[in-house]
């Protein structure tokens, strides 16, 4: 046992960083548990396009033990990864719902921006794309898809619904459906208000609370069983029908690149994982102490590398990007530091893989022809976005451009209903800006370049269909 114990310490550099395996092995567990309402939560959106939601179930399982294993092992931070929140939105609101792309193709376009990033993390373009951008349209991309996944949020609760004369509207707020995704969205916020250790397990306390009371009110009141989530549902699916969604990746690779949308979709993909995962790991690398004296991630290049494999390997078995959580915070401050944390994340998303029918609840509910609420999971998204919002107060208010972009990146995500075009408007107005200014050299040329492939993109959509 002592043997045991020496060489982790030894392998993992435990002492030397200040710490304990036991505070490792809490720390990994209290991340598992800040993060596992990943997965129902993933599977439910991806559900959307088409997709098995057990497959994608297992997939978003798989993916994020295999990431958050290399992450330990390999780059020895204490971080966990899953498909991330916001690009899962992205996958299932903008490329397979509005772009039309099938979900295999749109599994291929994660692939191909996994080996991008795998690439860019070897070869040490990272610090020359992260410098590139802006910071202040960096927290603007980040803050804008934290509006952008609220709002499928609410609209997945039934509490915004369109509306043909007002655009949205509120929904019908007595339905029992809407009224117990209005609890859920109320328990999380409660929960988060009391700002205590529970605080950091909102979401999966959330989603278990609110999916109980709905089973609870089912059973108690039959005449509301058909509104209400149930145990033990068989349209899930179960576990095996991974094999319906693994490798279809490959299959598409020819019929995507054919579409010259295509490019756009993979650099929106590469963009925000590249810098949703930088952002974390230098958060949490900091408050870790594994930033170097220039501020930089020791061995970052590992740790991004982790980010990359994960996402190859999630869209090969059947899932969105993979990516760092920020949720890893909350182990960092039950002590861990060194990799074993996020070894121990790893080994518990295999064995979720286990309880997955406890999980049956949180399935979509029809209440009307061709209308689906899902009151268990929307909760996540809502909450989950206002966190990201927050990203706005360390935007420089006094810079009229930086504004100016931000909010064009910011409302032109809602509005569009798209990431990707959100993203797009805000480099090309902030560019458009900087020139008209005066202050061209202090953009750089990888800004100017990325502006034009995006008014390119637009023309090729656009103008050269009519």
């Amino acid at each position: 046992m002592e043997k045991v114990v020496s060489g982790l310490d030894r392998f993992f550099k435990i002492k030397e960083r200040g710490s304990s395996i036991s505070k490792e092995i809490l720390g990994g567990l209290t991340i598992f548990l800040a993060m596992v309402y990943v997965l129902p939560v993933n599977a439910d959106m991806l559900a959307n396009t088409g997709m098995s939601f057990a497959a994608v179930f297992a997939a978003t399982a798989i993916a994020a033990a295999v990431a958050s294993l290399i992450m330990g092992l390999y780059a020895n931070y204490p971080v966990g990864l899953a498909s991330g929140m916001g690009v899962n939105a992205f996958f299932t609101y903008t490329v397979c719902d509005a772009l039309q792309f099938p979900w295999e193709e749109a599994l291929a376009a994660v692939l191909i921006s996994g080996i991008l990033f795998l690439i860019i993390s070897i070869t040490g373009l990272r610090r020359i794309v992260i410098n590139a951008v802006p910071k202040d349209l960096k927290l603007a991309v980040g803050a804008g898809i934290g509006f952008f996944i609220a709002f499928i949020g609410f609209k997945n609760a039934g509490i915004i619904v369109a509306n043909p004369a007002k655009i949205v509207e509120l929904g019908n707020l007595a339905h029992p459906t809407v009224l117990l995704g209005i609890f859920g969205v109320l328990l999380a916020f409660s929960l988060y208000a009391l700002n205590k250790k529970i605080s950091r397990f909102t979401i999966i306390i959330s989603i278990l609370v609110t999916g109980f009371v709905g089973v609870l009110l089912g059973v108690i009141f039959p005449s509301l069983t058909a509104s209400m989530p149930v145990i033990g549902g068989t349209n899930l699916g179960g576990i095996g029908d991974i094999g319906l969604t693994f490798g279809k990746a490959f299959g598409a690779m020819g019929s995507l690149l054919s579409n010259p949308m295509a490019y756009a979709v993979i650099f929106t993909f590469l963009f925000v994982d590249f810098f949703d995962t930088a952002g974390t790991l230098v958060a949490v690398g900091h408050d870790a102490g594994l930033l170097d004296k220039n501020g930089e991630l020791i061995d970052g290049e590992k740790a991004l590398l982790a980010d990359a494999t994960g996402t190859i390997v999630g869209a090969i078995v059947g899932t969105s990007t993979v990516t760092s959580y920020i949720e890893s915070s909350t182990g960092i401050k039950q002590g861990a530091r060194t990799g074993l944390a996020s070894t121990v994340v790893g080994l518990l998303f295999i064995v979720s893989l286990l309880f997955y029918p406890l999980f049956s609840f949180v399935g979509s509910i029809q209440i009307a022809e061709g209308v689906f609420l899902s009151p268990v999971t929307s909760m996540a998204l809502i909450f989950v976005g206002a966190l990201m919002v927050s990203s706005l107060k360390e935007i420089n208010w006094e810079d009229n451009i930086s504004v100016a972009s931000a909010f064009v990146v910011v409302i032109m995500m809602i509005l569009s209903f798209s990431i990707a075009e959100g993203i797009a408007f805000g480099f090309i107005i902030y560019t458009l800006m900087m020139l008209v200014t005066n202050r061209r050299k202090e953009v750089s040329p990888v800004m100017y370049v990325l502006a034009a492939l995006f008014i390119i993109n637009f023309v090729i959509k656009y103008l050269l269909l009519f």
